[in-house]
């Protein structure tokens, strides 16, 4: 194992991060007199096998080769997880390790699928733990995106490489220096959303709460009736900006930082972006004005429509009871998610924009057949071993969630919990559809292996699929 000394003392130091994080839910303790040794016994554990890790490989390479990226990138998550659980584990609330588990995969992933049936009355160190890992998921899948994923190949990720030069050889250099830009705008949002949540009305802790899982557009709530508890159109108006922000590209923030004073309206995956919920919202305003399904509520499609495609999951209404076509628009939503390199999931625009101009240029070879069409994105050439690994991506992905779902109706699980279901642990993005695990369900009343079924699907949405696919064919181990 002497060669992937460099990924265990990686895994080493985010082992000793997450501990000391969880020295932090301890003050919430204190302050709401909930103390108990939950929180200080799952941080000394994490500590300890963190420091075992760091202090067995300091002898390492400083380097990590394309073999071991994507070995760090799988057992970052899964280890972070797994320790992830252990505040829940050790807490008063009785958890069993499969819902633990699945609160911790679902928080570190941002998922915002819970296992939660009564919020309200949950401890607030708990709570706190819980959005504390999706803020540390938004942050950690950011930073993944724009570093370690163009490298790695996955998806067509390729095309957000920072520089054209870099290599495996340079992740770990340019990672340092690029991350801590990324943390800096990352906590900056962060804070000015929880400053602008207090302002409108919040208490303190829903305001750092709500604020860490907005901008990780995770979702997780305090509330059943999840932001909707506040009934604010003030508080839903700053929660659909902030969580606007956390789903652009997080690399036009440092471009922005670096003078290209344009770049939030010439991105092309923004101006997508933006015009998919345009066109969302009127088309859901105009279905439900003329099917009289329900009364119509802008102030509700708008801001379910934002939650649903950037994944957050956050909800102000039952939207699964606007009618059979709204339920498939917003199927369709979770599939497409938000932008590259920001904290949403799903196959992500970019993938579709591609894919659109990949068959207008097929279409224009049948019409024009001597002519010569170059495709491009953003004003540059893509190669036709780039446009293979974006429908692989996309074909795999309709595969593993066919698959899901079959896993799921397997295990005794209606057709719209099943298909929702597995769409909502796919793409991230938290509620289902239908009575069980709809907008203001949750997921405690599945068996215990649904549960384990969707958090294979979170960690295999949330790291683009390939980064673990990859890890169990046999040719890729080999020198």
């Amino acid at each position: 194992m002497s060669n992937y000394k460099t990924v265990f003392f990686t895994l080493g130091i985010l082992q000793m991060i997450l501990g000391v994080f969880m020295l932090i839910p301890i003050i919430i303790q204190f302050l709401y007199k909930e103390l108990d040794s939950s929180f200080f016994g799952a941080s000394i554990v994490t500590i300890i096998f963190g420091t075992l890790f760091f202090l067995s490989n300091l002898d390492h390479e400083k380097k990590l080769n394309l073999q071991q990226a994507f070995l760090l990138t799988s057992l970052s998550w899964l280890s972070i997880a797994i320790f992830g659980s252990l505040p829940f584990i050790f807490s008063n609330v009785n958890f069993s390790m499969t819902n633990a588990f699945f609160e911790s995969m679902s928080g570190i992933t941002t998922t915002g699928s819970t296992i939660i049936s009564d919020l309200e009355n949950m401890p607030k160190g708990i709570l706190f733990w819980r959005a504390i890992l999706q803020w540390l998921g938004g942050i950690g899948i950011i930073v993944m995106a724009i570093t370690l994923m163009p490298i790695m190949n996955v998806g067509g990720m390729q095309l957000f490489k920072i520089s054209n030069n870099d290599s495996s050889e340079k992740i770990l250099p340019k990672s340092k220096e690029i991350a801590l830009r990324l943390i800096y705008i990352y906590s900056g949002l962060t804070a000015l959303c929880a400053f602008s949540y207090k302002f409108l009305g919040m208490n303190t802790f829903d305001s750092l709460t709500h604020s860490m899982t907005t901008i990780a557009t995770g979702g997780f709530s305090n509330y059943n009736e999840s932001i909707g508890f506040f009934n604010s159109i003030s508080i839903e108006i700053s929660a659909m900006i902030f969580i606007i922000l956390g789903s652009l590209p997080f690399i036009v923030y440092i471009k922005f930082l670096n003078g290209d004073k344009k770049i939030f309206i010439s991105d092309v995956q923004i101006k997508t972006f933006l015009k998919i919920i345009v066109v969302s919202v009127i088309i859901l305003s105009i279905y439900m004005t003329i099917g009289n399904s329900t009364q119509l509520n802008l102030r509700s499609i708008l801001f379910n429509v934002i939650s649903i495609l950037t994944g957050t999951g956050y909800v102000n209404d039952q939207f699964d009871n606007w009618g059979g076509f709204s339920i498939t628009l917003f199927l369709l939503l979770m599939f497409i998610g938000g932008c590259a390199g920001s904290t949403t999931c799903g196959i992500k625009i970019f993938r579709f924009q591609i894919l659109y101009s990949f068959v207008a240029n097929q279409l224009k070879k049948i019409i024009y057949p001597k002519g010569i069409f170059i495709l491009k994105y953003n004003k540059n050439p893509i190669d036709d071993k780039f446009i293979s690994s974006i429908i692989s991506f996309i074909y795999m992905y309709f595969v593993i969630f066919f698959f899901i779902t079959a896993l799921l109706s397997l295990t005794g699980l209606d057709f719209i919990t099943s298909i929702s279901g597995a769409a909502t642990s796919i793409s991230n993005v938290g509620p289902g559809l239908g009575s069980v695990i709809g907008p203001n369900g949750n997921f405690s009343s599945l068996p215990d292996v649904s549960k384990w079924i969707l958090t294979l699907g979170m960690i295999l949405g949330r790291l683009e699929l390939f980064a673990i696919l990859v890890l169990f064919l046999p040719s890729f181990w080999r020198n």
